[in-house]
């Protein structure tokens, strides 16, 4: 399966399993979402489960804390990532302090999908990644999956989940694997062993990262599609790193973290969100705060540019595999 089949796949699931599983949002009915990751749902499970809503992102998070409260486990899409600022009053004031306000007496378990990232020439408005904004926000949960078979299993485990999650997908790689190398062919899945996907239920658990590539000569934390630009930039470079896939920001497998950068002693840092405030400067304090006496060398980090992102000069902002290239020079050389 490719992402967005598994998106769809996990989403079929769980409403075969759960009556109260709802898919909401614009366009994602009839017409099966902007990507497709709808598709056909609303057929199969009828048009009260699976329905378009007005285009307005603040009313469809307000209308699924409702619901969540209600006792349904809604699954709103925004279409893209850089439209949810609207919805945040709702997400951060509602969703997030219903629990601690009540007291437990009610929850908000709603999964918000959205895609998100660039790679893709969306320019400002459809490229941005704001999940350092949500990490921030307590109460609220954020995933990040970096293959079909991670986006299937860590969506069932949110849908799952008693509390709001985000579920970010990076679409540069709903169709294959992005290795950062723009001008050569591109890749889709069925190559790739995170492309075999199950056809049933299972879960991938949240707070766990993904050792994707064991190695001694350094720790590289990522997530998303910047996993596979880090594999490919160490394979051509010949070194011998450990790359991290966090899967989910918060909850954050700081244990699987700690355990990596002792064991190697340096430590880059890969997203593709803007640098200042970015989820990276929170994992560089983390990795300061608890392996110090164990660093070889300064923290490392490679990130999009404080801009918006630029259509013309996307291969310029995208930390593809010039800059984590030089990057990783200097951090071996450090």
């Amino acid at each position: 399966m490719n992402m967005i089949q598994a998106i769809n796949s996990a989403l079929d699931v769980m409403m075969a399993r759960d009556p109260s599983v709802i898919v909401m949002g614009e366009d994602v009915g009839y017409f099966g979402g902007v990507f497709r990751a709808t598709a056909g749902l609303q057929k199969k499970h009828g048009k009260t489960r699976v329905f378009d809503t007005p285009i307005t992102e603040c009313g469809i998070i307000g209308v699924a804390v409702g619901m969540g409260a209600y006792g349904l486990r809604p699954v709103p899409e925004i279409q893209f990532a850089d439209y949810i600022y609207p919805a945040l009053d709702q997400l951060v004031s509602e969703a997030a302090r219903l629990r601690y306000r009540s007291a437990g007496e009610f929850i908000a378990p709603m999964t918000i999908r959205s895609p998100y990232g660039g790679g893709i020439f969306g320019g400002q408005t459809h490229s941005q990644s704001p999940e350092g904004i949500f990490t921030h926000v307590s109460g609220v949960k954020t995933v990040i999956p970096a293959t079909p078979y991670d986006a299937k299993g860590l969506l069932i485990a949110a849908i799952e989940d008693n509390d709001p999650t985000i579920f970010f997908e990076p679409k540069r790689i709903y169709n294959g694997p992005f290795n950062g190398h723009w001008d050569r062919p591109a890749e889709n899945w069925s190559k790739h062993p995170g492309g075999e996907v199950p056809e049933g239920y299972y879960k991938v658990p949240l707070g766990k990262a993904n050792l994707v590539r064991s190695g001694e000569a350094l720790t590289i934390i990522c997530y998303g599609t910047m996993v596979h630009v880090c594999l490919k930039v160490v394979e051509e470079a010949g070194v011998d790193a450990e790359i991290l896939d966090l899967r989910t920001l918060v909850p954050l497998d700081i244990e699987a973290i700690e355990a990596s950068v002792k064991k190697t002693g340096r430590c880059m840092i890969v997203h593709e969100a803007t640098r200042t405030s970015g989820f990276g400067a929170e994992l560089s304090a983390l990795v300061q705060e608890r392996c110090f006496y164990h660093l070889e060398a300064p923290i490392e980090r490679v990130t999009g540019f404080d801009t918006p992102y630029p259509h013309s000069l996307e291969w310029a902002y995208f930390p593809g595999p010039v800059r984590i290239g030089q990057a990783l020079k200097k951090i071996m050389k450090d």
